[in-house]
């Protein structure tokens, strides 16, 4: 999301950059959202709903949220992306959870700045354990996916910790990792 929003913003290298080394786990995730998102600083607000009709979901999301949805098994997404985009999708329509971090936006621009807590390392293993606290289902009992070294907390406080096409920090402390595609996972639930 960020990367396409700095392609719109002409920042699209600065910002693709920054995202890398925040992955990788060589940046603080906070400070590197603050950075990139002030590079977008001025945007029109618009660019948000053409940002989320250019979002192509990753192989076998669709598919594994229809077979959890079958096999009455609870969904969610924490994201580091933004609200505002992820809400227009209709994959995340009927989702049992989301929270992802909040673009502020004055007079129908970007200000370049995040509003409210940010969906940092720490909040995604916070949010994945209220997930979990509100369905009465203990944090063993969850599997969470991640690619990033933002969902490190998150993986390995989950019973299952995936790595999705994961880089090396996340593929090293994950349960599974997979790397074609998230319809992977559904063999492994299957069993």
């Amino acid at each position: 999301m960020i990367d396409l929003l700095g392609r719109m913003a002409g920042k699209e290298k600065e910002i693709s950059e920054i995202t890398s080394r925040a992955m990788a786990g060589e940046l603080d995730f906070s400070d590197a959202l603050r950075s990139r998102v002030s590079l977008l600083d001025g945007l029109p607000a618009s660019v948000l709903e053409e940002v989320t009709d250019s979002i192509t979901l990753s192989p076998g999301a669709l598919e594994l949220k229809m077979f959890c949805r079958t096999n009455g098994i609870f969904f969610g997404a924490v994201s580091g992306g933004f609200i505002q985009i992820l809400r227009n999708m209709t994959f995340f329509e009927d989702i049992d959870y989301l929270e992802a971090n909040f673009l502020e936006v004055i007079d129908n621009r970007l200000t370049g700045k995040v509003s409210g807590p940010i969906i940092d390392r720490k909040a995604k293993a916070d949010h994945l354990e209220r997930f979990a606290d509100s369905l009465n289902i203990r944090l063993e009992d969850t599997i969470a996916i991640g690619d990033g070294a933002n969902d490190l907390s998150m993986i390995q406080s989950a019973g299952l910790g995936v790595a999705f096409r994961g880089k090396e920090i996340l593929r090293n402390a994950a349960t599974l990792s997979i790397e074609k595609s998230l319809s992977e996972l559904i063999e492994f639930l299957e069993r």
